[in-house]
């Protein structure tokens, strides 16, 4: 059996743990397993399905308390386990010290997927990125990323032109997100939304989703149909501050914060629109899932081009005022459901294609 030591800030439901899990539910465990290095001692998400399949945690010091022993730690975890296959996920390329670590613990395959195309944290981040940057361009011997947008930003243009990045889609189970108009009507039962044309967002309530800005977006919709709720998915930092921002506009009756779900496929079901003003993505799989169930997106133009992968999405500037952006999304009112699952898998986003593309590359083995 083939054993991938995959390191990660945390098992928690963000975009990137998300689609590491869809590679992991979907890869033969009788050839391949994958086990997991985290750095925060927090249970994360995933943590118990992680169990369930058979992977192994470990928990890491975090490189900011301390980053010799966070090192050594992780070295010394790669050497004891005779780990050959390392995989980091990542937005910063600070994390390709890991890799090296992970060099020096013997591994032969290392693989470095960018998740994003900005860090959103401090200058001193941003320092940091672009310091280390050149370790990331010569220290994984496998670089991934889900868009040229992320593959840029984490490796640079040269390796790109060069075709040393492999673009692996963030797939999915696209008949999973298949529409069904059953579990729609459920769904606005539970919620009491019915005859509401309900908007939605997924995602961390993290300075990127520019939840505030999506907050202004839907006052300005609902003042010109009140006949609308916003469904808001996911947790965080931030989330506080936006429930207060919400009780502020006086808008409190027309949003529902659900908070982390198991269900996102049936609420997007529920949803006739899914807003994104992202200040930044590397490919968000919230816009490949909608598109898998038929649901309009409107996102921001800082988005990859890449995430329009059917007709279902339209890109807005963020420089345009809340009250334009509520004008476009009013238009998406009387949208019909579309089928564009042929389309998807034909683009490669099914999961199974992308699981092919992840063996054949990251243990080189042929499918």
């Amino acid at each position: 059996m083939k054993r991938v030591l995959c390191i990660v800030g945390g098992m928690n439901a963000g975009g990137a743990e998300t689609f590491l899990m869809k590679l992991y539910r979907s890869i033969d465990k009788e050839n391949y397993q994958f086990d997991f290095c985290v750095f925060s001692p927090k249970k994360g998400y995933y943590d118990d399905e992680i169990s369930s399949l058979g992977g192994i945690i470990y928990v890491c010091e975090a490189k900011t308390k301390n980053p010799i022993r966070s090192y050594l730690y992780l070295k010394k975890i790669v050497s004891i386990n005779e780990y050959q296959y390392v995989l980091r996920i990542s937005q910063n390329s600070l994390s390709s010290l890991d890799l090296l670590a992970a060099k020096m613990g013997g591994a032969k395959v290392l693989a470095f997927r960018s998740s994003n195309t900005g860090t959103c944290g401090s200058k001193k981040d941003d320092i940091f990125h672009a310091l280390c940057k050149p370790l990331a361009m010569c220290i994984p011997n496998v670089k991934i990323a889900p868009s040229k947008y992320a593959a840029a930003f984490m490796f640079g243009n040269s390796e790109v032109k060069k075709g040393k990045v492999l673009f692996l889609n963030n797939g999915i189970d696209i008949a999973h997100f298949s529409f069904n108009p059953v579990i729609r009507r459920r769904i606005h039962e539970q919620y009491h939304i019915n005859d509401k044309f309900v908007v939605g967002h997924v995602g961390r309530f993290f300075a990127q989703k520019n939840h505030r800005f999506l907050v202004s977006i839907f006052a300005s919709l609902h003042e010109k149909n009140p006949n609308t709720v916003l469904l808001l998915v996911g947790d965080g930092e931030k989330r506080a501050e936006i429930e207060a921002y919400v009780r502020e506009l006086n808008i409190h009756e027309s949003v529902i914060f659900l908070g982390i779900i198991g269900n996102v496929h049936e609420v997007m079901m529920a949803m006739d629109l899914l807003i994104l003003p992202s200040l930044f993505e590397g490919m968000p799989n919230v816009i490949v899932e909608a598109q898998a169930s038929g649901l309009p997106c409107l996102i921001a133009d800082t988005i990859t081009p890449e995430a329009a992968i059917t007709g279902l999405v339209d890109y807005m500037s963020l420089s345009d005022a809340p009250e334009k952006w509520a004008e476009k999304a009013i238009s998406f009112q009387n949208s019909t459901r579309l089928d564009v699952s042929n389309e998807l898998e034909k683009k490669g986003y099914a999961i199974n294609a992308v699981v092919r593309s992840f063996k054949r590359n990251v243990f080189k083995d042929e499918c």
